[in-house]
């Protein structure tokens, strides 16, 4: 299936595995547009609106009984598309606020919280649904199903609703004037920090440059 043909009006729109591909397709399509940066000042928004779409397909994969592939082992698809260049213009494009602290389970119980980056979060789910389109492109729908369904539960849900809460954490605080606290050397490389509490260096800078768009008053 060509990418003439993903959405071939032969196809029935109706079909689960059309609607996710769509959905998976429309955020490919508009996480890479967003890491242009022709319009950063809408960035965080759009984002927040993208990755709220594409967990409503993960959830939607989530509820659906297991999907078995109709070959046993996977087919090769060939070397994952390189991501770096989209990694590093999402960190310029969201720095400073990029940096945010994340608790991996939030079953185990005194799990400390770690930093993470919402840029290497946006990447890694856009490798998982990559890899899934390629086979559906390929024309095997239910390898494309069951590996978007395994890595949903495996990798890209639980990363893609972390960043889910970090972008609803920044458009929360930007829309009720409410600025965040300076971060005292938050980053990806430091060691966990405990149950201390982590904040961001995302003050001014969400009131200058994300605020003012979504019509905040600056204070």
């Amino acid at each position: 299936m060509s990418d003439a043909t993903l959405h071939d009006a032969t196809q029935d729109p109706d079909d689960f595995a059309v609607q996710i591909a769509d959905q998976v397709e429309s955020f490919l399509v508009a996480v890479t547009e967003v890491a242009k940066g022709d319009e950063p000042d809408s960035a965080v928004p759009f984002l927040l609106l993208e990755v709220s779409q594409i967990l409503l397909a993960g959830g939607r994969l989530g509820a659906h009984e297991d999907i078995v592939p109709d070959e046993r082992y996977e087919p090769d698809t060939g070397p994952d598309a390189d991501v770096d260049d989209l990694r590093e213009n999402l960190a310029r494009l969201l720095d400073p606020i990029d940096v945010y602290s994340e608790v991996f389970d939030p079953y185990e119980p005194r799990k400390a919280p770690v930093p993470a980056r919402i840029s290497d979060d946006l990447t890694d789910v856009i490798t998982d649904l990559r890899h899934g389109m390629a086979h559906y492109r390929a024309g095997r729908t239910s390898e494309a199903l069951w590996w978007w369904q395994f890595s949903y539960f495996s990798n890209w849900g639980s990363t893609a609703s972390a960043t889910l809460r970090a972008l609803q954490s920044i458009v929360a605080h930007v829309r009720l004037n409410q600025p965040l606290e300076e971060l005292d050397g938050l980053d990806t490389d430091q060691a966990p920090m405990g149950d201390e509490t982590l904040e961001f260096e995302a003050g001014q800078v969400m009131q200058e440059e994300i605020g003012g768009p979504l019509g905040i008053k600056q204070g």
